[in-house]
């Protein structure tokens, strides 16, 4: 019997691991960043990214935060929830810089204030990326309604700044709580939304 279990997998774009490959888990759990919306998203933060800290929520592969550290940043907090995606995010940290990196397994919107608690810690700030699953998928009917409630119990003095991941459909508020839409911009069926 021929082995069908094929394996998905995704480059580094850039900087200091650029040519890494990174492995994805299946598509069945999670939903991998297109390369064209990484791509724009690291343009608009060129050389901010640097010395930065930043936080993957629904990490899956761990691919953005990774190539937030292979573009110099210094902290990366990945949330991911999925076991079979918590395996292959461990894998592909293990091969670039484990030690500063932190992996929260569980439920993001219970972990969030963990990661919230480190942050403030440490007196920085922190990018924080929010791609959940989109919520056409079963059981996840609820995700965005979650998610915006996430942002809004969020303490500014945390965050540099909030890029969210979406289905293009999907209109979000131009202000939650105290953060601010700044930009959206669509790729597809995918559009990035930042907040300051």
């Amino acid at each position: 019997m021929k082995n069908n279990s094929k394996k998905f997998t995704k480059k580094i774009i850039s900087g200091k691991y650029k040519g890494k490959i990174l492995n994805i888990p299946s598509k069945s759990s999670t939903r991998s960043s297109k390369t064209i919306v990484l791509e724009s998203f690291f343009n608009t933060l060129q050389f901010d990214i640097v010395d930065a800290t930043f936080v993957e929520v629904f990490a899956g592969s761990g691919s953005i935060g990774l190539e937030a550290l292979s573009r110099g940043a210094k902290k990366i907090y990945f949330m991911e929830k999925d076991r079979d995606a918590l395996v292959v995010l461990k894998k592909n940290i293990a091969q670039m810089e484990p030690s500063v990196c932190e992996v929260f397994a569980g439920d993001s919107f219970v972990n969030i204030n963990a990661v919230i608690k480190s942050i403030k810690t440490r007196d920085e700030k922190a990018y924080i990326y929010i791609d959940p699953p989109f919520s056409v998928r079963e059981g996840m009917e609820d995700i965005y309604a979650k998610m915006l409630s996430l942002i809004a119990h969020l303490p500014k003095e945390a965050v540099k700044m909030l890029i969210v991941e979406h289905m293009t459909g999907l209109e979000l508020p131009t202000e939650i709580n105290s953060f601010e839409l700044k930009k959206s911009k669509k790729f597809g069926n995918t559009t990035l939304t930042y907040y300051t």
